[in-house]
């Protein structure tokens, strides 16, 4: 019909997010999320995963390709550098909850580059659109700490204007009106940006010191 507008045009996926659901109501209701126009062109959407008790809730930005393609976070490169600086920290990885601000691999493909799906930052309006489930998720594990890992996250957790090069490695509380509902949020890199760094072992140690200050909120 001329003039109907789809879910997408909205920006929004509240819609989409069943009241009162537990996390594995959640994550079905998020695969069918059309809150956005991400979902065309992922796979599928990557919902978070972990332990629904957990203390420290870590929150990235959004999928990449072997997320995208395997449907679980953090399951490839920087998901390795992420588990490793959290052992180090003093964080069991087995006993946190990881997810995304955005829930679809956001990508564009390069002519020299074949194949291959290049990773996009998702804008202001994408990461708005998917926080209501990022709302529900921390609604229900009710973390004692969230880590915001990088610029997107934290932007969805503390708003458009954090920067994550001014406050990674401090407490920060949040606003109670916003997705992370006034809980404690410790700012950070994410791991990728180790794994693109020049130093390495110097950028790598960084993340291990913010992951600390969540370390010793836990106590």
């Amino acid at each position: 019909m001329a003039g109907t507008k789809s879910p997408e045009d909205a920006y929004t996926a509240a819609p989409f997010v069943p009241e009162g659901a537990d996390l594995g109501a959640l994550r079905e209701a998020a695969a069918g999320c059309r809150g956005c126009p991400l979902h065309r062109d992922a796979t599928r959407t990557v919902f978070g995963a972990g332990d629904p008790g957990a203390r420290v809730m870590l929150v990235g930005e959004q999928p990449g390709d072997q997320e995208d393609r395997q449907g679980k976070p953090f399951v490839g490169p920087a998901g390795k550098v992420l588990d490793r600086a959290l052992d180090e920290a003093g964080i069991d990885p087995d006993e946190t909850y990881v997810t995304n601000a955005v829930k679809h691999f956001k990508f564009t493909h390069v002519p020299e580059r074949g194949k291959r799906r290049i990773h996009k930052p998702p804008s202001l309006r994408e990461i708005s659109a998917c926080g209501p489930w990022l709302e529900a998720e921390v609604e229900l594990i009710d973390p004692e700490v969230i880590v915001a890992l990088g610029a997107t996250a934290g932007k969805a957790l503390l708003g458009s204007s954090f920067r994550v090069t001014k406050e990674r490695g401090t407490r920060l509380e949040s606003d109670a009106s916003g997705p992370a509902h006034g809980g404690l949020v410790v700012p950070t890199i994410h791991p990728s940006a180790v794994l693109r760094a020049d130093d390495r072992e110097a950028v790598y140690e960084g993340l291990v010191a913010d992951l600390r200050v969540a370390a010793e909120v836990l106590g």
